[in-house]
């Protein structure tokens, strides 16, 4: 167990903008940060994160939280494994209480085949520097230096077919997770390593756990693949991963600029030359979410494939699909014979980047500088022209088509006119493919839509989202406010008199929601401003993290978007709803009572309706005279809020 003391120094020391800085790019907007959602494939940032409150809102997703619930979120963590990322962060001494083998039976799958995974991570890395090896050796031909290599934790699994195995036995590991893991083969009784005698390159996520593993053999055979990778399991999904991204992920920041090339040994390479922001696909073609991924970091990317065809139709294929996702592209291809491996380490670091920088060419040029034979022959030019309206049609940015448009007519001479209706054509084709993706999403968004509707027209719902807002945001403030006492005089009459009146705003809540015995309908209110109140009486300063991170997820991601919210947003035409509550950031005393009254008000009017629809075999004149006592009261309060019933 970790101790209170621990977490809460962990609370102290934790920046929810530095720790989400490691997995988004964010950039300063107003008071608050904003940056793309790393939960789903956006295009316009919605994904804001508020350094004062120290929470974190995803409005395209509707996730929320504080720091832990992000790691959570984002990462799969648990909640001791969020603690424990953020100490290692902040250089925060933590104790371990438990073992792997000890903890290994009571988490679940998924927790199961990160840790199995962090195991073999050490245990590849140990056989790598304990063995004299020749997996050592290798690498060391290839031109990587020790730095590299423990900076990307490479290892080697050993020869034996069940070293792996057996060790992860003796360490109280199950059959069945070394299984999905991938690190382990059965067959037909038979148990073996799979990567043994290979060469290990850990393949991470954005923020450093190990998802799985790709091995190469040191020596070329016909028999054997020369590289193999961890299979599809509940961590690791080879179309989700790029390798290279934590090592790599804070130059690509800084530069602005991701180089995508497609083996381990050509990132590795990069770095050994003092290139470090590149990425590889890992030999697979490159993927929408693997471009998503990308977009988290930079809009920007350099493909950097081999000369050969097969690099060069990689490319292509890749090109689409990344103006798709509203990024910037551009294509460098090396001279024949040469990979980014074998450039780089014959070039070093400064020949290359010229290199690249000479040789990178937008779509347009590099497709019509590659079909330039075809250029010749009119058939075979119609061809790459439509082929180059297509990657065209993919961009969403109607400028940068028109920009792109007016190039390929300078180069080509063809009219512009001519070009942009080529460009419709495909756009229409285009929507027709979409057009049933679209429907399916429409309905899906028609439902939401609706949902949100029925929520919007909800008065007490809105009334108990703003009493909630005022405590969360002003509940430790003083006001000051003119109140009516009642008293009986020497004769029994009744005399109202006005007092001025100084209470806490969260005290002046309490007492008026208690004095009218008022309980919140909605149950998450309800939960929250019990939880509120309880700490307004209990502690002198009230801290939003803190709190968030005391209440359940369900809680924390509805406090989460009260704060998060933009005022002007949460009270939007509330007076076309008959709900008059000045905007918050306006006299706070007038805002407080405005806000109890209308509540009260239309809880009067929801009795009313009940008492209509109920009681109907109640007594009728007990009943009309409850509903005008109701309706007397009702006078009252609207008097007070200067409205006309």
């Amino acid at each position: 167990m970790i101790s209170k003391e621990t977490i809460d120094k962990v609370f102290e020391f934790a920046r929810v903008e530095e720790v989400i800085a490691d997995f988004v790019v964010l950039k300063k907007s107003g008071a608050n940060y904003k940056g793309l959602s790393p939960f789903t494939n956006e295009k316009t940032p919605s994904f804001v994160v508020s350094p004062a409150k120290q929470i974190w809102k995803d409005f395209s997703s509707g996730k929320g939280g504080n720091v832990i619930a992000f790691l959570m979120e984002h990462e799969h963590f648990n909640y001791p494994e969020s603690i424990k990322y953020i100490a290692n962060k902040y250089n925060i001494e933590i104790e371990e209480t438990t073992n792997f083998s000890q903890n290994i039976d009571k988490k679940n799958e998924i927790e199961s085949l990160y840790i199995i995974n962090k195991f073999a991570l050490s245990s590849f890395k140990e056989n790598l520097n304990n063995e004299a090896s020749s997996a050592l050796e290798y690498l060391t031909k290839r031109g990587l230096s020790n730095e590299v290599i423990n900076e990307f934790d490479l290892g080697f699994c050993l020869s034996n077919g069940t070293s792996f195995y057996k060790e992860s036995k003796a360490n109280g590991f199950k059959d069945s997770y070394l299984e999905k893991s991938g690190l382990i083969i059965f067959n037909e009784g038979k148990v073996i390593d799979r990567f043994r005698e290979r060469v290990i390159f850990p393949i991470k996520s954005l923020s450093g756990r190990v998802l799985g593993f790709g091995g190469r053999i040191m020596k070329s055979s016909q028999k054997i693949a020369k590289y193999i990778n961890s299979p599809e399991s509940e961590v690791y999904n080879k179309s989700k991963v790029l390798y290279g991204i934590y090592e790599s992920r804070q130059s690509i920041v800084k530069d602005d600029l991701c180089l995508l090339v497609e083996g381990y040994m050509d990132v590795l390479q990069f770095h050994q030359n003092g290139i470090k922001n590149v990425l590889a696909s890992s030999g697979t073609s490159l993927t929408e979410d693997q471009i998503t991924l990308v977009s988290r970091l930079t809009s920007n990317i350099v493909l950097l494939f081999d000369g050969d065809k097969a690099g060069v139709d990689a490319s292509l294929r890749s090109t689409d699909m990344i103006l798709e996702k509203g990024l910037n592209v551009k294509i460098c291809s090396f001279p024949e014979g040469e990979d980014p491996d074998s450039f780089v380490k014959n070039n070093k670091k400064e020949k290359t980047l010229d290199f690249i920088s000479q040789n990178s060419k937008d779509f347009i040029e590099f497709k019509l500088s590659f079909y330039d034979e075809e250029l010749n022959d009119e058939d075979k030019k119609v061809e790459v022209i439509r082929s180059v309206i297509k990657s065209i049609s993919k961009i969403q940015d109607r400028l940068k088509q028109e920009i792109y448009i007016k190039k390929c007519s300078q180069i080509l001479d063809i009219d512009e006119a001519t070009l942009f209706n080529s460009l419709n054509i495909e756009e229409k084709n285009n929507y027709r493919l979409n057009k049933n993706r679209k429907k399916i999403q429409k309905s899906s968004l028609s439902v939401i839509q609706k949902e949100k509707k029925i929520k919007k027209h909800n008065h007490i719902f809105e009334l108990e989202k703003q009493i909630i807002t005022i405590l969360l945001k002003y509940g430790e403030k003083e006001i000051a406010y003119e109140d009516t006492i009642a008293s009986e005089d020497d004769n029994g009459e009744i005399k109202e008199e006005s007092k001025n009146i100084k209470s806490k705003v969260f005290e002046k809540i309490f007492l008026d929601l208690q004095q009218d015995e008022i309980e919140f309908a909605h149950p998450p209110f309800q939960k929250i401003y019990k939880k509120l109140i309880e700490i307004y009486n209990s502690q002198n300063e009230f801290s939003y993290d803190k709190f968030i991170n005391e209440l359940d997820s369900d809680l924390s991601k509805i406090a989460t978007d009260i704060l998060i919210f933009d005022d002007k947003h949460s009270l939007h035409d509330w007076e076309k709803r008959n709900i008059y509550v000045k905007k918050i950031g306006s006299d706070l005393s007038q805002l407080v009572i405005e806000t109890l009254f209308n509540l009260r008000r239309y809880l009067i009017d929801a009795r009313i309706k009940k008492l209509q629809e109920i009681n109907k075999d109640k007594n009728k004149d007990e009943l009309l005279q409850e509903v005008m006592s109701y309706s007397r009261l009702k006078k009252v309060i609207s008097s007070k809020l200067n409205r006309v019933v």
